[in-house]
C-alpha cells in the first residue's frame, strides 16, 4: 500500500510506510509557506463555579490566565508531547477562554500561525486540550464534577491546502 495520502482504495495514513511501521512524514520537500490553524473545544461546569472562576476566587489564584498560558507553553512544546509532529518555530500563538452562561462553562479558541513547511493544527488542538485540563486542574477544589468536551478543528490554512483551507464553518465543496 502506498504511504502517499490517496490509493487506490481511499485514503491512506501518511504516518505509515508501505510494511504498515509508524513513520515521521518527510516534508522536506515542501515549500516554506505560511499556515494558521484555528481549534476549539469547552470546559462546561456548574453555573456557581463559572461565577467563582470569573470573580477570581479559585483556591489556586487566576485560572483563566493560568490556562490561558499553559495552553501557549504547550503549543510551543507539541512535538515534545506527539511523537510524530514535526518540531518548527510558532509564530504566534493565541489562546482566548471565553465564558459562556449558556454552557455554562468556557469556550477555548486557539489560533497557531507558523511560516513552515508543515501545518500547525496539532499545535492548535494542543493549546486548547491543555488550557481545559489546566482550567480543570485549577478550579477542581471548587467543582469536580466538570466536562472537557468537542475538541476539534475549526479551520486551517495554507500549504497544499491552499489559501482557503479547510474551514468546519463552511459547506464542503
Amino acid at each position: 500500500m502506498p504511504s502517499d495520502l490517496t490509493s487506490d482504495v481511499g485514503p491512506t495514513l501518511t504516518h505509515l510506510d508501505a510494511s504498515g511501521r509508524v513513520q515521521r512524514v518527510e516534508v522536506g520537500h515542501q515549500p516554506l509557506a505560511a499556515r494558521l490553524a484555528t481549534a476549539q473545544g469547552q470546559v462546561r461546569r456548574p453555573e456557581r463555579t463559572l461565577e467563582a472562576i470569573l470573580a477570581s476566587q479559585g483556591p489556586k489564584g487566576n485560572v483563566v490566565e493560568a490556562a490561558r498560558l499553559a495552553g501557549i507553553m504547550a503549543a510551543k512544546r507539541t512535538a515534545d508531547l506527539i511523537p510524530l509532529c514535526h518540531p518548527f518555530p510558532l509564530t504566534s500563538i493565541t489562546v482566548d477562554l471565553d465564558p459562556d452562561p449558556h454552557l455554562p462553562g468556557f469556550l477555548i479558541t486557539a489560533t497557531a500561525k507558523t511560516t513552515a513547511q508543515t501545518g500547525v493544527e496539532m499545535e492548535a488542538l494542543t493549546a486548547v486540550a491543555v488550557a481545559a485540563l489546566t482550567l480543570y486542574d485549577m478550579a477542581k477544589a471548587l467543582e469536580k464534577a466538570m466536562v472537557i468536551e468537542n475538541i476539534r478543528l475549526l479551520r486551517k490554512y495554507g500549504g497544499s491546502s491552499g489559501p482557503s483551507g479547510f474551514d468546519q464553518n463552511r459547506p464542503s465543496q
